[in-house]
């Protein structure tokens, strides 16, 4: 149960209201402060639609948070978008195969890109190694909206866990076929 109210639009003013447009918890949450709502949307948003990072690549990196961090939310919230982006189910397989250590057919991008983002998750920063691997293969521009990406990814979870923001049912059928360890 979340810690602060879910809210609806019409106990929202009404300068606010188009920020519940996606009519998701967090949102109806969030929007408990609705200028700190505006500023959050707004970097979600340029992640999403504005950033000039590969969204296959972006949307593995926000999975591989979710899927480290046991966020149910992030994680089956992503796997919904991540397929309007490309991930396919032999993407969401590996991608729980690279962390478990197996060997994958993934490229060597997206495996570096993986690597780098549970690091990121694990260990607070990425290796000079992994950051190196990926720098390779992506622009300065690029690599900043990845690193800010998974970063702000990082930040999504502990709002989400510390707030205790409830899933919606349609997305805990993803569990069905992507059970996470140790989440129930």
């Amino acid at each position: 149960m979340a810690r602060l109210p879910y809210l609806e639009a019409d106990q929202v003013a009404p300068e606010y209201r188009d920020m519940l447009k996606r009519n998701t918890n967090l949102h109806k949450l969030l929007v408990n402060s609705p200028d700190m709502a505006k500023a959050f949307n707004g970097i979600g948003n340029f992640i999403r639609f504005k950033s000039k990072l590969d969204p296959h690549l972006r949307e593995l990196a926000i999975l591989q948070v979710g899927w480290m961090e046991k966020s149910e939310y992030e994680f089956t919230h992503h796997v919904k978008i991540g397929k309007e982006f490309g991930v396919t189910d032999a993407d969401i397989q590996a991608l729980m195969d690279e962390t478990a250590g197996k060997p994958t057919k993934l490229e060597p991008l997206v495996k570096a890109i993986l690597k780098g983002a549970r690091e990121m998750v694990r260990d607070l920063g990425m290796s000079d190694a992994t950051f190196a691997e990926i720098k390779k293969d992506l622009s300065n521009e690029h690599m900043t909206d990845l690193v800010l990406t998974i970063a702000f990814y990082c930040a999504v979870v502990r709002v989400l866990a510390t707030m205790k923001i409830d899933n919606e049912p349609h997305y805990k059928e993803v569990l069905q076929q992507y059970p996470i360890p140790g989440v129930s």
